[in-house]
């Protein structure tokens, strides 16, 4: 198999748990570039808080954000993808999901807002290293008119679970629900996933589907493990996304993605 492009998650998957790389990860990733192999990223996070990382490793492809809502040039920031949920959704969406007390954030191009501060968004705000907005959220919105990248919901894993059901429930097929982390509900456009964003990204870098590894954990990870040639989990990933792969790989903490890039990728070029 030849591997000419590589997309990792971020969270849980090729950052440790305190958030940074590895030298061993670094290591892997240059190599891996210096064989003409592209490697970008797939995240659910907003650019802001994606490009520290991407000026870290000097990555220069198109980087995958917002769970596949935006694709921008690494480099320069220009968008060449967006794809939001219709404003007249999201103010539907926001609207009841404040009407029954829930904690919420909404982006908007590379910003986020909340309707009020709390602990879950100060905890996101230090933990992502990016400012959250405290503004009346339907207002924003009644303000916008294209829409939302993304709606985030804070929560208990269980309680987000049951969430989801019913808001699958009550906005059939206007949104997509996924879950990146187990305090996370992720709501974005229903045509927007990463395996889609993924399948254009390799078709403007003209590289096949079979020529793709795609490495994460989580349920937000799941199409484009899928759509990859060679769909690798992350060692602590969910169960349903090793389920669906082709390979498992270490942990984040024990360098699961320099290990899949080393074995995957490397070894099949020195060979």
């Amino acid at each position: 198999m030849n591997i000419r492009l590589v997309a990792t998650d971020l969270d849980d998957t090729l950052l440790r748990n305190d958030r940074t790389l590895s030298k061993r990860v670094i290591r892997a990733i240059y190599q891996a570039r210096e064989q003409g192999v592209h490697v970008t990223f797939a995240t659910g996070r907003m650019p802001a808080s994606t490009r520290p990382y991407v000026e870290q490793l000097g990555i220069d492809v198109p980087i995958i954000t917002y769970n596949g809502a935006m694709i921008q040039e690494a480099l320069s920031g220009e968008v060449l993808y967006r794809k939001v949920i219709p404003v007249e959704i999201a103010r539907e969406v926001v609207d009841w999901l404040l009407s029954q007390g829930s904690h919420l954030h909404v982006y908007r191009q590379d910003q986020v807002f909340v309707h009020k501060m709390n602990s879950w968004s100060r905890e996101y705000s230090r933990a992502i290293r990016v400012p959250v907005e405290e503004m009346d959220l339907l207002r924003l919105l009644e303000q916008e008119e294209e829409g939302a990248e993304k709606i985030l919901m804070f929560g208990e894993n269980k309680a987000l679970e049951a969430w989801g059901e019913r808001i699958r429930e009550k906005f059939s097929g206007q949104v997509h629900i996924t879950r990146s982390k187990p305090h996370f509900l992720e709501i974005i456009h229903p045509e927007v996933n990463k395996g889609v964003a993924l399948t254009a990204l390799a078709k403007r870098l003209e590289i096949g589907q079979d020529e793709v590894m795609a490495i994460g954990d989580n349920l937000n990870d799941l199409e484009m493990i899928r759509y990859a040639g060679l769909g690798v989990a992350i060692g602590n990933a969910r169960q349903e996304v090793k389920d669906v792969a082709n390979a498992v790989t270490t942990s984040n903490e024990d360098d699961g993605v320099a290990q899949a890039i080393e074995q995957y990728v490397l070894k099949g070029r020195a060979e």
